[in-house]
């Protein structure tokens, strides 16, 4: 009974204190052809704090500043290209998922491929340097007889 007791107790304590964590509720859309061209672009955007998840997806509040500032870029009439351009000149290249080729990202393209002729390299070589150190050696006459007396076991 006490135990009911006290788990009525911490039932009503989470309940009286829940409101208090409770966040604020996302607006509306005012637009809707404004918030689609806010989840197209964010989308295509990486959310700086979680790193693999977009923008569009993302709840942490920088994600949400994000989401706020390129809807206001939105509707002060910028392109979608301008609004990757200026969130890009601001965070960098990391921001975007498919960042364009250009020198500063070339490692980002090509590194995988990169690192998987690396990898096959070494796996070549490593394959040659063993087959070299593996030698043949010829079976003698008393290893051959045990060899055929076990096939003949085999067969019957």
């Amino acid at each position: 009974m006490r135990i009911l007791h006290a788990m009525a107790a911490v039932l009503a304590a989470l309940l009286i204190v829940s409101p208090v964590f409770a966040k604020e509720a996302t607006p509306l859309a005012e637009d809707p052809v404004v918030e689609q061209r806010l989840i197209h672009i964010s989308e295509e955007l990486r959310c700086l704090v979680c790193q693999n998840e977009s923008l569009a997806g993302s709840q942490a509040e920088l994600a949400q500043d994000l989401r706020r500032e390129v809807r206001d870029l939105i509707k002060q009439g910028n392109s979608d290209q301008q609004i990757k351009d200026f969130l890009v000149s601001r965070y960098g290249d990391f921001v975007l998922y498919r960042p364009q080729f250009k020198p500063t990202t070339w490692l980002l393209w090509g590194g995988p491929f990169l690192l998987l002729i690396v990898g096959l390299v070494v796996l070549v070589s490593y394959l040659r340097r063993r087959s070299k150190l593996i030698v043949e050696a010829p079976l003698s006459e008393e290893d051959r007889k045990r060899a055929e007396i076990l096939l003949k076991g085999e067969q019957s």
